[in-house]
């Protein structure tokens, strides 16, 4: 299945776009999706495990993600 993940700010920034298109194995656990976008270029700039959001919710990484979920990066954020 090929998941659809949106990218902000920083994360943006380092895969040069706000949207990737992520081909995985089903059933995905969050952490099989983190895996495969270390693979991709720009991935090696993510944290060892960035904030991951599916369907507006923050998940765990054991969290299964389906064909039709909303998944997102989240990048961290400073205050000022």
């Amino acid at each position: 299945m090929t998941v659809p993940v949106l990218l902000f700010a920083s994360y943006a920034d380092a895969f040069g776009t706000r949207r990737l298109d992520v081909p995985v194995s089903a059933p995905c656990a969050v952490t099989d999706l983190v895996a495969a976008i270390r693979g991709l270029p720009g991935g090696d700039r993510l944290p060892p495990r960035p904030l991951v959001a599916v369907n507006h919710a923050f998940v765990d990484y054991a969290q299964l993600i389906q064909s039709q979920d909303e998944v997102a990066l989240i990048p961290p954020v400073a205050g000022g």
